[in-house]
């Protein structure tokens, strides 16, 4: 999984979009942690006079309780590779040890802000060969040139350093004059290097450049600084409130947050911050309902017991994909309920999350190219193709009477092995006559996969004809879900579990 990928996961299933700074840095260690019971305590009572590898134990120590302490809390972890390097050799084997320790599904971005351009291979090379971590920051000034290593790994990505809070660069940053600054020509040059699924941008708490650099890039991740300025504190409401406002894009993402060290001063920091997570999901909301465009969902239960796909279920209901009472089906029979997936592909959180459950199943598969069934899965065949990065192709509904008159649409070698997509299954026979068209070319067709299997026998049918049948989703686990949260009645619950 590519790192943007593996961030918009893990935002979907924290529910935040706060990342946390793990670093052996005496300055950033929080005041309020003087006279608490937290591991490591001699780090805080005075400035440690110790020799190196007594000291990295108390780091490490320090380290895995935050780690503990804010796991179901962050999208994100960042390192600073410069505080572990200033303890040398058992610096590094800290790092190495805190990497290892972090949960692999929870992004790591290595705080490197590497600019020199004669290293920039080697270490690009070490960072995400080596330590494995997802992406780095950059320092952009020597140009193109620096960043073109760090782009050649895939599923790696980089976050250019655009503009920082301190006030003496303000002279550089802002030249030649406020209408033309320096950080935007930067973020004009970016949008060439890279998608935004490989280049963000970093940037200071500062409402006023980051509102304008927005603008700029109003599809680029940014990675919000940390400051330990008073002034510049996230918790204070305010702040909080301006730096949303300037940084969230349209779907209310797009910005990763620092956790200020003063949240991490008791023993138990974990309930400061779910406290501003859930500040910050709240004006989230606020500001996607102020867009026509887009909405976001956030979840309004608590899941006891983590099950596969309940809170895309959820979704899926909460936006209206689910409506029951009499409705024709493609293939003309009336069912008491009909499932609406045409609203996903206006939601890009949800559509990530489907697009992301296919490919959890289609990556295990043996194929040379996707291809999707008209019309209802193209938009899902299509989002596949990018995310899988492999070719697509699709079979006509119907034949063309004009141009090429082609039967299939999309480059293809007979005798290549193809993996057909399709939305929902109730009767199996038009995702098995798309298939049949791809054969008829000198295809190979082995494996099916929807997205929801109304249970109706079909798989077993899709198997007497030389397929095999995959699916994200049955119908009962749509019903039993639901009902387990109370979103429909026990007689919608039957109607849904019985009808299959």
């Amino acid at each position: 999984m590519n790192f943007f990928d593996k961030l918009l996961t893990s935002i979907e299933q924290k529910q935040s979009l706060l990342y946390l700074d793990l670093d052996p840095n005496a300055e950033s260690l929080p005041k309020e942690a003087e006279a608490k019971n937290i591991p490591a305590k001699s780090l805080f009572l005075q400035p440690p006079e110790k020799d190196n590898q007594e000291l990295i134990q108390d780091w490490w120590e320090w380290l895995h309780f935050l780690i503990t302490q804010t796991e179901k809390y962050v999208c994100a972890y960042k390192l600073s590779f410069g505080h572990y390097q200033s303890f040398g050799i058992p610096g590094l084997q800290l790092l190495q040890q805190t990497l290892k320790t972090i949960p692999p599904e929870i992004p790591i971005i290595l705080d490197a802000k590497h600019g020199d351009l004669n290293t920039s291979t080697v270490f690009a090379q070490s960072i995400f060969a080596d330590l494995q971590v997802d992406a780095c920051t950059i320092l952009p000034y020597t140009g193109f040139d620096l960043v073109v290593p760090f782009l050649l790994y895939p599923g790696k990505a980089v976050f250019l350093l655009c503009a920082t809070a301190n006030a003496s660069a303000k002279v550089l940053q802002g030249y030649p004059n406020q209408e033309q600054p320096l950080y935007l020509k930067l973020v004009a040059e970016a949008q060439r290097w890279a998608t935004p699924e490989k280049l963000g941008l970093e940037v200071g708490i500062m409402p006023d450049i980051l509102a304008k650099i927005r603008q700029a890039a109003p599809e680029r991740l940014i990675l919000i600084q940390r400051d330990m300025a008073e002034e510049n504190d996230i918790t204070n409401p305010e702040k909080l409130t301006q730096l949303l406002a300037a940084g969230l894009n349209i779907n209310g993402e797009g910005l990763l947050l620092p956790i200020p060290p003063k949240l991490l001063g008791n023993a138990e920091p974990k309930s400061a911050i779910k406290s501003l997570r859930n500040t910050i999901n709240e004006q989230r909301l606020q500001k996607v309902e102020g867009s026509p465009t887009c909405e976001l969902w956030l979840p309004d239960i608590c899941f006891l017991e983590d099950k596969p796909h309940q809170d895309l279920i959820l979704q899926l209901y909460d936006i209206g994909c689910i409506i029951f009472g009499d409705h024709v089906q493609a293939s003309g029979a009336i069912f008491p309920y009909y499932i609406d997936l045409r609203k996903i592909i206006s939601i890009p959180q949800i559509f990530h999350k489907i697009v992301t459950a296919y490919a959890k199943i289609i990556q295990n598969l043996e194929f040379d190219r996707i291809a999707g069934i008209p019309y209802g899965s193209l938009p899902t065949a299509t989002g596949l193709a990018l995310h899988l990065e492999c070719p697509m192709i699709f079979p006509r509904k119907e034949a063309k009477a004009y141009g090429t008159g082609r039967l299939i649409e999309g480059h293809f070698q007979p005798g290549e092995k193809i993996v057909v997509v399709d939305d929902i299954m109730i009767t199996g026979n038009s995702v098995m006559e798309g298939a049949e068209k791809l054969k008829s070319l000198g295809l190979q067709v082995e494996d099916i996969v929807v997205f929801i299997d109304h249970e109706r026998g079909v798989k077993d049918k899709l198997q007497n004809h030389g397929y095999l049948g995959h699916s994200v989703l049955s119908l009962t686990e749509i019903a039993q879900t639901l009902y387990d949260f109370n979103k429909i009645s026990s007689e919608q619950f039957s109607i849904l579990k019985n009808h299959h």
